[in-house]
C-alpha cells in the first residue's frame, strides 16, 4: 500500500508539475503597470549602448559595468547604412556583429530593447539610412511613399527574420523584450499632412504583422496606433510626459538624456548625476516602470559615422564614459538609486498609489498593498532653493533643495537623490612613455588644375550627390583668362574672390597656392568665404576643396538636402565684378591619398615622403610609427597644434578631428581622440593624419586614459550606503549590524590605493581632483586616520565615527578624501 501511494503522490506532483509549465507564459505583454515578461512584472533600468560605437573586444567589460550598475536592459539602434552600405551587399562582421552583441547580453542575463528604425537620427551618419536610398526615383524619406516603404519593409524584414532565426526574442526564449519602429516621428510629421498620418499607421502595422511576441513601441509619438505602446524621450519625463495614450498601456521612458551629445564648437555638455537620479526617482514614483539612459556608453563615431558636425566622441558625459571607464559620481550615484528602487519593487509593482501633499512643494507619494506591510514611499522636496524639514508617518525628514528620499518600508531613508554617497572620480590623460619619439615624414596632397579635372560641367555639382557618401573631399576647377587691364595697377588693391557656400567647409587655392578656407556650423552651414586674391594676368587656375563634416540626421525632407558652392565671384577688377559660377567646372571625388590608400602599409609604400619642411602646406598628409603603449589602460591621440582632418591607425579610421573650431570657452570641443586597444599591435604601429590647415604635427602626443584619481565627499546629513539594506523573504531589513553613514573608496581594475592626496575633517571645499581644505579642518589627524583604513587595499569603508574624537571646532562635519590607485 506504502508504495502505491508513493507512486499515486508522484502521479499527482507529475500532473501539477505539467499543468505549471502549461499555464507559464513566454514572451512579453504588458498591462498599466508594467511589462510583464514571461509571466512575471519588471522594474526596468536600461542603457543605451551601440555596438558599433565600440569595439567587439570592449562589449563584454562594457556590459559588465552596466550590470554592475545595476542595469537589466540593454538598448540599440540597428544601424542600416552600415550593415548595407551598398545595396544588397550586407555587412554583419566584427564590430557590426548585431546578433553576437545581442547574444552577449543575453548571457548577461539582462534584457535588450531593440530599435530597428530604420531611420535612428542618432546623430549618426543620415540618421542611419544609406546613402544610396536617396537616389531612388521619387523617394521621400519617412513618408507614406511607395519606394521608402518598400525600402523600408525589405530591411525591417530582414531584420526581424535575423533575430528569430537565431531565437533572440523573449517569446522564443532570447533577450529582446521590446522593439522599436521608426524614432520620434512627431517631430516631422506634420511636414507630411495626410501622408505622415498614414505613415505612422502603416509602420505600426508592419511591426505588428511580425507576430514577435514582444511588444513595439514609438517613442515620442503621441498618437500610436494600437496595440503599440507611445513612449517619453527628455530630461525630465516624469513631469513632461502626458502619459500613455491608453489607459491599458504602461509609462516608459526610451530616452533619459545623460548629458547631450557634441557638435564641434561646442562648450562641454554637462548634467548633474543628483538630476538624473531626481528625474529617475521621480518617474518612477509616478507610475513608471522603465527607464533608458540615453547614452549609459557612448563611444566613439570611428570612421566617418558621424552626423553632420557631430564630433567623434559621442556622449562622454554618460555614466560610462567614452573609454568604457566608469564617471563618478554618476554612474555610482545611478547604481544606488536603482538599488532603492528596487528595494521598493513589491509596493510599485503591486501596490496602491496615493499621493500626500504637506506643504508648498512637499508631497509624499505612497505605494501600499492594505493588510500587508508592504509600503514605498517617496518624500519629495521641489522646492530649487531650500531645505525642509517634512513629518511623516510622525517622523521628521530632513529634505535637501530639489530631492526625493526613497524609503522602501515607508519609514527608512535608504537614499536620497541629491545627497551622494557613492565616490567621484577624475580622468587622467597621461602621456606614453613607450609611444614617442615620433619620426614624422610628409606628403603634400596635389592641387589639381583643369588639366588635370577637365570642366564636365557648367556649374559646380552639389555637394552630397557628387560625393555619394565615399569621402570627405570633393575638388572643383576652373580657370579664367584675364587681361592686363583687368587687374589692378595698385598693389595695395588687389581682386577679392566670393565664395557662397551651402556647406560645410572649403579650402581655395588659385595658381596652386592656398588661399584660405572657411566653414560653417551645425546650426547654420552656409558661410560666405570671401579674401583678396593676386590675380594674374593671363590663365589663372581656381581649385575649391569642398568638405563635408557628415550627413544630415534629423528633420522631415532629408533627401532634399543640399551642400557644396552655390556663387563664386571675383570683385574689384578693373572691368568689374566677374561671376564665374557658370564659367564651367571640372570635379574630382575623393583625395589621391585616400585613393591610393595613403593610410595603410601598402598604400603608404606608393608615395614618396620627405622630412616635414620649415614652409608649412595646407592638406598635407603626415605620416609616423610608434609601439604600443605600455599597460592595459586605453589609448588616445592628443591633437595638440593641429587644425583640422583624420587620424588612421594601422589603416583604420579613428574618425574627424577638428582642433582650430574653438567653442565659446576659446577651447577645442574635443582635443583627444580615442584608438582602441584592438587597432594596435606591439610593434610598428602605422600612424596616418591628414591636416587640412597649414600646420605640423610636432606637438602630437599619445596618451593613456584612467580614472585612479578616486574620491569621497560625505557630510553629517549623508544616508547609509543603500547597500545598507535588502528585501528579502517579505521582509525589509538591515544587512549590516551597524548601519552608519561613511566613505567608500574602490579603485578600478584591480589596483589598490596607493596614496591618499588628501584628507580633511571639517569643512572641506572643491571637487575631486580639486579639493581645498576651507576655513576649518582637522588635516594631519585625518590623514592618519584614512592611510589606516585605506593604504594599500583595493577598496575600504571609512565610517564618519571614526572622526569623532579628533579635535575641531568646526560648525560642519564634512569628510573629503582623495586617493590615488596603481598597480
Amino acid at each position: 500500500m506504502a508504495v502505491l501511494k508513493q507512486m499515486l503522490v508522484a502521479l499527482v506532483l507529475s500532473v501539477l508539475a505539467l499543468g505549471v509549465a502549461a499555464n507559464r507564459t513566454i514572451g512579453v505583454t504588458y498591462d498599466s503597470r508594467s511589462l510583464i515578461v514571461n509571466g512575471k512584472r519588471e522594474l526596468m533600468f536600461s542603457g543605451s549602448i551601440h555596438y558599433p560605437r565600440s569595439t567587439s573586444d570592449m562589449w563584454p567589460d562594457i556590459l559588465e559595468k552596466a550590470k554592475r550598475g545595476g542595469l537589466n536592459v540593454i538598448q540599440t539602434y540597428v544601424f542600416w547604412n552600415i550593415h548595407e552600405p551598398v545595396e544588397g551587399q550586407y555587412n554583419f562582421e566584427g564590430n557590426y556583429d548585431l546578433v553576437k552583441f545581442i547574444k552577449l547580453i543575453g548571457e548577461k542575463k539582462m534584457f535588450v530593447t531593440l530599435r530597428v528604425g530604420p531611420f535612428i537620427q542618432a546623430e549618426w551618419n543620415h540618421g542611419g539610412l544609406p546613402y544610396w536610398l536617396r537616389e531612388k526615383p521619387n523617394i521621400i524619406f519617412r513618408s507614406y511613399n511607395a519606394p521608402f516603404k518598400n525600402y523600408m519593409k525589405k530591411f525591417v524584414t530582414m531584420i526581424i527574420d535575423m533575430m528569430k532565426e537565431n531565437k533572440l526574442f523573449a517569446s522564443q526564449g532570447g533577450p529582446i523584450v521590446l522593439a522599436q519602429i521608426e524614432n520620434e516621428y512627431n517631430h516631422v510629421q506634420l511636414a507630411y499632412d495626410e501622408l505622415g498620418v498614414q505613415y505612422v499607421q502603416w509602420a505600426a502595422n508592419l511591426a505588428i504583422s511580425y507576430n514577435i511576441g514582444v511588444p513595439w513601441v514609438m517613442c515620442k509619438q503621441k498618437d500610436a496606433p494600437d496595440p503599440v505602446i507611445n513612449t517619453c524621450n527628455g530630461r525630465h519625463c516624469g513631469d513632461t510626459f502626458t502619459g500613455p495614450n491608453k489607459p491599458y498601456k504602461p509609462a516608459l521612458w526610451t530616452e533619459n538624456w545623460t548629458a547631450q551629445y557634441r557638435v564641434f564648437g561646442d562648450p562641454p555638455s554637462q548634467r548633474a548625476a543628483e538630476d538624473i537620479a531626481y528625474s529617475v526617482a521621480r518617474f518612477f514614483s509616478k507610475n513608471g516602470s522603465l527607464v533608458n539612459y540615453y547614452m549609459y556608453h557612448g563611444g566613439t563615431n570611428f570612421g566617418r559615422t558621424s552626423a553632420v558636425f557631430t564630433t567623434t566622441r559621442y556622449y562622454d558625459e554618460a555614466p560610462l564614459d567614452e573609454f568604457g571607464l566608469q564617471r563618478e559620481p554618476k554612474w555610482g550615484h545611478l547604481r544606488d538609486v536603482h538599488k532603492a528602487l528596487n528595494l521598493c519593487k513589491k509596493p510599485l509593482l503591486w501596490g496602491t498609489p496615493r499621493t500626500q501633499v504637506m506643504g508648498k512643494g512637499l508631497e509624499a507619494r505612497i505605494y501600499e498593498k492594505p493588510g500587508t506591510n508592504i509600503c514605498a514611499a517617496f518624500l519629495a522636496n521641489n522646492d530649487t532653493k531650500f531645505a525642509q524639514t517634512v513629518n511623516f508617518g510622525g517622523r521628521d525628514y530632513l529634505l535637501p533643495p530639489r530631492s526625493i528620499s526613497v524609503l522602501p518600508d515607508c519609514t527608512t531613508v535608504v537614499y536620497n537623490t541629491q545627497t551622494i554617497v557613492s565616490q567621484h572620480n577624475a580622468r587622467n590623460f597621461v602621456p606614453s612613455k613607450v609611444a614617442t619619439n615620433f619620426q614624422w615624414k610628409m606628403y603634400s596632397e596635389p592641387v589639381p588644375t583643369v588639366e588635370h579635372v577637365p570642366v564636365n560641367n557648367k556649374i559646380p555639382l552639389e555637394l552630397y550627390t557628387l560625393l555619394k557618401d565615399t569621402t570627405d573631399y570633393g575638388w572643383y576647377t576652373t580657370s579664367i583668362e584675364l587681361d592686363i587691364e583687368d587687374v589692378s595697377k595698385r598693389p595695395d588693391i588687389l581682386p577679392v574672390i566670393r565664395i557662397a557656400s551651402l556647406g560645410h567647409a572649403m579650402l581655395v587655392y588659385v595658381n596652386g597656392e592656398y588661399i584660405g578656407g572657411a566653414h560653417g556650423s551645425h546650426e547654420e552651414k552656409n558661410f560666405v568665404f570671401q579674401k583678396s586674391v593676386p590675380f594674374k594676368a593671363g590663365l589663372n587656375h581656381i581649385a575649391l576643396l569642398g568638405t563635408l563634416v557628415g550627413l544630415p540626421d534629423s528633420g522631415a525632407y532629408m533627401e532634399h538636402r543640399f551642400a557644396g558652392p552655390r556663387s563664386i565671384t571675383i570683385l574689384g577688377l578693373n572691368t568689374g565684378t566677374l561671376d564665374v559660377s557658370k564659367n564651367g567646372w571640372g570635379h574630382q571625388v575623393g583625395l589621391n591619398g585616400e585613393r591610393n590608400k595613403i593610410f595603410t602599409e601598402e598604400g603608404s609604400q606608393k608615395f614618396d615622403w620627405s622630412d616635414i619642411k620649415e614652409q608649412k602646406s595646407a592638406l598635407t598628409w603626415y605620416k609616423t610609427y610608434f609601439d604600443a603603449p605600455e599597460g592595459n589602460d586605453p589609448v588616445a591621440i592628443r591633437m595638440n597644434k593641429m587644425g583640422k582632418g583624420q587620424v588612421w591607425v594601422n589603416g583604420q579610421s579613428i574618425g574627424r578631428y577638428w582642433m582650430s573650431y574653438l567653442s565659446p570657452l576659446r577651447q577645442p570641443t574635443q582635443a583627444d581622440y580615442h584608438i582602441p586597444r584592438s587597432f594596435i599591435k606591439p610593434k610598428q604601429n602605422l600612424l596616418l593624419i591628414l591636416e587640412e590647415e597649414p600646420l605640423t604635427p610636432e606637438k602630437v602626443e599619445i596618451v593613456l586614459v584612467n580614472r585612479d584619481t578616486i574620491c569621497s565627499y560625505i557630510t553629517q546629513y549623508h544616508p547609509p550606503n543603500v547597500k545598507s539594506w535588502e528585501r528579502k523573504n517579505k521582509q525589509f531589513r538591515a544587512v549590516v549590524d551597524d548601519v552608519k553613514s561613511g566613505a567608500h573608496l574602490r579603485c578600478p581594475d584591480q589596483k589598490k590605493i596607493a596614496a591618499i592626496e588628501f584628507a580633511s575633517f571639517g569643512e572641506p571645499i572643491g571637487v575631486c581632483g580639486n579639493y581645498e581644505h576651507g576655513k576649518c579642518n582637522s588635516a594631519a589627524e585625518t590623514q592618519k586616520v584614512v592611510e589606516q583604513y585605506c593604504l594599500g587595499k583595493d577598496s575600504c569603508s571609512v565610517p564618519l565615527d571614526a572622526f569623532s574624537n579628533l579635535k575641531s571646532e568646526c560648525d560642519g562635519k564634512t569628510i573629503a578624501i582623495q586617493a590615488k590607485c596603481s598597480v
